[in-house]
């Protein structure tokens, strides 16, 4: 690292800020030297990145020609279908940026995919980071950053979804308004800061955009900020293989070879992302028209990261009770106001609900294999099931519809499909990953099937094995084995209870059922052996084939007469 040249730029900016030769660590990971691992789950991250950029630049291009108001004008623009037509101010310069203002509509298009994409991608990242326990110690607070950064995404998707002021963003604003009047006691002053008065009121959209293009925005950016500064503290996690270890990272330097593909990779997914919105259409408000209460699209549909929370609305049974003058609508409270939250908190602790059950308090720094925790596996797919079906049934009406069902019949199906399916899929999943797992250790202990079938002296047939190469056995062994918690004595030494005995029996019970049938991994004593038992087979095979030569020579002798 001392002898290597650096270019001249590099060179100048390091001998006075110090950030890659004076302020690296002696093992060359510090400043621009830092080791970044290379795997294409990796970029999923990165895509999310890369999308909220393009959010920020497509979005201050839209500030200049967007007038967040609703004082009523008469629309007089290019499109003709709409003209003479009162409207907002905010659907009207809408209306402009989409016809009148030169590319407004391609840039329009691009931070709606973009929006789409960034939600999306920080979604498939969590799951990446889920499923192989990149959360663990010491990441759980950067867990809790992410499932923030999502969240806020969302508002801030939804937010913006509702600012262009148009006959489909006002329905969904009105199921919100709906939603927040639900709430037991603070309803009615929640729904007037929000909104500003009744809705729809004033005032939403000047308040909706402000918090749009300022709070959220710098929100994201602190919290965006805080995940790389601890992905860069902590270090990058990395697959098991050979040479890394969890003291370590085996992959390319941050500059120059990250820095070029990451670079690379940004225009990729800008080009992409201009690509889709040039040729996908999204969002045309023009087929809408302008929000009137009076009236709704019909067929309407939430952006697809809010399916969820309307499909829980929208298949939970209709009933409320009263109590002492005060109305309670279940039907609202309970899906959209306690099993959303309740299922965003479940998430957000899980990395503490795990390390509390197994006991494991190490760093850990190499990723798992799915298939080598069944049990983590199957709750995200539980997870997964859960919220698939509650999007599916944010659009029962459209299935109905377009399959020819009774709508009912699907609602029905619903309501017992998210409560069963999740179980379904966590027992799935558990048992198809312990069976991935027997398959390994079979691979791990007897090589691989050659499809050559050997038949022994005495009669017996097997099928010869082909050792797995070093690498893939290093992988297949790269883990640890577990067992599960065990409950402590009763009484100390001295006599005395144990405090929380209940607690630790129910933890020791959660215990053995998260490592219930997992396959451990083979001892070495356990391979050996099972590479003499292969080596003697094959001496075997050896004896064989040399017995049949004997007895093809002895009757070739018998045959010839020679």
């Amino acid at each position: 690292m001392a002898d290597q040249q650096l270019p001249t730029a590099v060179e100048w900016l390091d001998s006075r800020l110090g950030f890659l030769r004076s302020g690296a660590k002696k093992d060359g990971s510090g400043g621009l030297r830092k080791v970044y691992p290379e795997h294409w789950s990796y970029l999923l991250g990165e895509i999310a990145l890369y999308s909220f950029v393009i959010l920020i630049l497509t979005g201050v291009f839209l500030t200049f020609w967007f007038r967040p108001s609703m004082a009523e004008v008469e629309y007089q623009g290019s499109y003709s279908l709409l003209k003479g037509l009162h409207m907002s101010e905010a659907y009207a310069s809408t209306l402009d940026i989409s016809f009148d203002v030169r590319g407004g509509l391609l840039v329009r298009q691009i931070h709606h995919w973009a929006a789409v994409l960034f939600i999306a991608s920080m979604m498939i990242h969590l799951l990446r980071v889920f499923f192989t326990g990149a959360f663990r110690k010491p990441r759980e607070l950067n867990w809790l950053i992410g499932i923030g950064t999502l969240f806020l995404g969302i508002v801030e998707g939804f937010i913006g979804y509702g600012l262009p002021d148009d006959l489909l963003s006002g329905t969904g604003l009105r199921i919100t308004n709906g939603m927040i009047q639900a709430s037991p006691v603070v309803g009615t002053y929640l729904n007037f800061f929000i909104f500003g008065g009744e809705f729809p009121g004033d005032d939403f959209v000047p308040r909706f955009f402000t918090v749009h293009v300022l709070l959220l925005p710098g929100l994201l950016l602190a919290l965006t900020a805080a995940h790389l500064f601890l992905v860069v503290y902590h270090k990058h996690t990395q697959f098991a293989g050979p040479g890394r270890t969890e003291r370590n990272v085996v992959g390319y330097p941050f500059f120059p070879d990250y820095v070029a593909k990451a670079g690379g990779f940004f225009f990729v997914n800008f080009g992409i992302t201009a690509l889709m919105g040039a040729l996908m259409q999204i969002n045309p408000v023009w087929l809408y028209g302008p929000y009137n209460s009076a009236e709704v699209t019909a067929g309407s549909q939430p952006d697809w990261y809010m399916g969820w929370l309307e499909g829980s609305v929208r298949i939970f049974p209709g009933f409320e009770s009263s109590f002492w003058g005060i109305t309670l609508s279940w039907n609202l409270i309970i899906p959209a106001l306690i099993v959303p939250p309740a299922f965003v908190t479940l998430v957000a602790l899980y990395p503490f609900l795990e390390g509390w059950i197994t006991g494991d308090k190490r760093e850990h720094h190499l990723l798992d294999r799915p298939r080598d925790v069944p049990t983590r596996t199957g709750i995200g797919v539980a997870f997964i099931t859960f919220y698939g079906l509650l999007w599916v049934g944010g659009g029962n009406d459209l299935i109905a519809t377009y399959f020819g069902l009774s709508l009912n019949s699907v609602t029905w199906f619903l309501r017992f499909a998210v409560i069963l399916g999740p179980i379904l899929g966590f027992w799935i999943a558990r048992r198809w990953a312990i069976s991935l797992q027997w398959a390994d250790q079979e691979r791990q202990l007897h090589g691989l099937e050659t499809g050559v079938i050997m038949r022994s002296p005495d009669g017996k047939y097997t099928e010869k094995h082909q050792p797995i190469s070093t690498y893939e056995a290093y992988s297949l062994t790269a883990r640890d084995r577990v067992l599960p918690h065990e409950l402590g004595p009763e009484t100390d030494l001295n006599g005395v209870r144990a405090p929380r005995r209940a607690l630790y029996k129910a933890r020791a019970a959660l215990s053995r059922f998260y490592y219930a049938d997992a396959v451990q991994k083979p001892t070495a004593h356990e391979i050996e052996a099972a590479h003499e038992q292969a080596h003697d087979a094959d001496e075997i095979h050896e004896l064989t084939e040399e017995t049949e030569t004997y007895r093809e020579v002895t009757n070739n002798t018998r045959t010839t007469g020679t």
